[in-house]
């Protein structure tokens, strides 16, 4: 759970202005992690190959940089003033987390240009003075960034914790130089109790860079404890409560988790804390906390769905951040590929909860819609059907198939049984739509194996005494209507057979058949057939039969041009015409008359 101090409206999502008032509330209390700083400092500038020197000089540009940035210069060109930061730099509205860094580099600087001086003490002995004198310089300054976050107070518990850490390291290492092997022992010892408590109550992926200090500072302890001379000294060291920065180490832990929860930077999940870094992920879980009640508030079921629409799209932004994050980071990348990370544990945290508000969203759909189709109305001008039902369930399950195979989760029993018994429930309910579905495609006898199907995942449903109350009250409610729809289905199958037996005919040697004439061949015949209104009505057959059509005979009169046909001339008297015109014309060609003589 998380814990929080800011409180949001009931909104659905954060605008600009409030995400810039809590950016204020988070950072009202100046927060510096010393070690981690340091540690990432050191090994980018010249510590990873052991160059001191080179440490030194980004130390020097870098202090330079941060005095002109806060506007706190030594002096101008001709002459130099000392200027240090002080309490009343931090108690400005102006002060930020940058001037408590001013007093760390200078710190750091003196300790770096220690250890190069200890480099080259191998073969000039007389520079061992100067290297003495530079740790006195670099515990200066770091008892003034103690005294700065002790006295200021607008430091958290963490900070102040860690400066005192630092400023034992420092004492522990110059009394170490100075061979006061006892109190060397107390200041390392002191050093090594809250870096120690500070691992306990950080999350587990901030614990690296103090286990490493831890294990650094147990050669010293050892070595002092050498030179003392006395076996339990190291033993009785472990008693130091009442000593210096030690006397209110158990107060200052308890506000540093009282802080750390109040302003967001981790969440708790699963038995296992996360912290918090990305702004986006931050203000997302803050506007996360208020978001039942939200919804509860909501006037209609569309506004719900409207919220969660929204917060579901600020998850994804969330989820975007965090990727990018291990996408730009190498050292995330190549933790996410062997062991699961803390930044990798949030993605799954941010993931789960973006299928589990996907998963409430639906069931509201769910809910529109059943209520709509009980009062027969449509949504958004369409209505209702049970294959709209079935699909919503579908994608809800499809959304507890990918909650089961999140990173990190694939082996955890517990998680995975939850998930599983959340499944059988919704399955149940989706194998009662699909049972209306076939139903209304006449198919009863898959849609009664489906009711029973539906029974057996309900009763196992609410056997399980771990199940949700709003579900589990859904549940007993399907429970009665499924056997409403049991009977219903078996009685329209009884009336299915009944009107299958009026078609039924029998062939000449007594067996049954079944009449398949489509429609447009019993016109004239009334029936009440079901299989019109289906997806595939027997209305006309396509393509149509093939049919015997006469042939056309093709030939050619070839022979016509040789035959003799007989002389009919004496039967149809065209003989006696023949001869009278003969006499006549031979007349007329005698005597010039006629056409021939002109």
């Amino acid at each position: 759970m998380v814990v929080l101090e800011e409180e949001i409206g009931d909104g659905q999502s954060i605008t600009a202005e409030e995400g810039e008032k809590i950016e204020c509330k988070i950072t009202s209390s100046l927060s510096l992690e010393i070690f981690r700083i340091i540690k990432d400092a050191q090994q980018q500038h010249g510590l990873r190959h052991g160059d001191y020197q080179r440490y030194r000089g980004y130390c020097s540009r870098r202090i330079r940089r941060l005095r002109k940035v806060l506007k706190i210069p030594q002096g101008d060109r001709r002459h130099y003033r000392r200027k240090d930061v002080t309490t009343t730099h931090l108690t400005t509205s102006t002060s930020e987390n940058r001037l408590l860094c001013v007093p760390l580099l200078q710190a750091e600087r003196a300790w770096a240009h220690a250890m190069q001086l200890r480099q080259e003490a191998n073969t000039e002995p007389r520079k061992k003075f100067h290297l003495v004198s530079r740790l006195k310089k670099a515990c200066s300054h770091a008892h003034l960034l103690l005294q700065l976050c002790e006295q200021s107070g607008v430091c958290d518990a963490r900070t102040q914790l860690e400066a005192g850490a630092y400023a034992a390291w420092l004492s522990g290492a110059l009394l170490v130089e100075l061979q006061q092997w006892r109190p060397a022992a107390e200041s390392l010892k002191r050093a090594q109790i809250v870096l120690e408590k500070l691992c306990a109550a950080l999350p587990e992926d901030e614990r690296t860079v103090y286990k490493q200090k831890v294990e650094e500072l147990n050669p010293s302890l050892r070595y002092c404890a050498y030179n003392i001379g006395d076996e339990s000294a190291a033993g009785d060291l472990v008693a130091m409560r009442g000593q210096g920065l030690i006397e209110n180490l158990d107060s200052l832990m308890a506000q540093a988790k009282e802080s750390r929860s109040g302003v967001m930077h981790e969440v708790e999940w699963r038995g296992r804390r996360v912290t918090v870094r990305p702004e986006k992920v931050r203000l997302f879980l803050i506007a996360l906390q208020d978001l039942d009640k939200s919804v509860e508030n909501a006037p209609s079921s569309q506004a719900k769905i409207d919220i969660l629409e929204n917060i579901l799209m600020d998850c994804k932004d969330a989820i975007s951040a965090i990727k990018d994050e291990i996408k730009n980071d190498p050292k995330l990348k190549s933790a996410s590929e062997t062991q699961m990370s803390g930044i990798n544990y949030l993605l799954s945290y941010l993931m789960y909860i973006r299928l589990m508000r996907t998963i409430h969203r639906n069931n509201l759909m769910i809910q529109q819609a059943e209520e709509a189709r009980k009062n027969n109305t449509p949504i958004d001008g369409k209505k209702v059907r049970p294959q709209d039902l079935t699909r919503l369930y579908e994608i809800i399950l499809q959304n507890y198939s990918e909650l089961q195979q999140l990173p990190g989760f694939e082996d955890d029993n517990a998680y995975q049984n939850d998930i599983e018994t959340e499944v059988k429930a919704y399955k149940a309910f989706r194998c009662y739509y699909i049972a209306q579905v076939l139903t209304t495609l006449r198919r009863f006898r898959e849609a009664l194996a489906m009711l029973e199907r539906c029974s057996a995942y309900t009763v196992e449903s609410i056997a399980n005494k771990h199940q949700d109350k709003h579900l589990l009250e859904k549940l007993q409610s399907l429970q009665k209507d499924i056997e409403t729809c049991k009977f219903e289905v078996h009685a329209d199958s009884v009336l299915e057979d009944e009107d299958d037996d009026e078609e039924i005919k029998y062939t000449s040697s007594g067996k049954p058949y079944k009449d398949k004439k489509p429609l447009v061949d019993r016109l004239d015949e009334y029936r009440e057939d079901t299989q019109v209104l289906t997806k595939n009505p027997n209305i006309y057959k396509l393509p149509p039969p093939m049919e015997a059509v006469p042939c056309k005979p093709l030939f050619f009169d070839l022979a016509c041009n040789f035959i003799e046909f007989p002389n009919l001339d004496d039967k149809t008297g065209v003989a006696n015409k023949k001869q009278a015109a003969g006499i006549t014309g031979l007349v007329k060609g005698f005597l010039g008359w006629g056409k021939g003589g002109q």
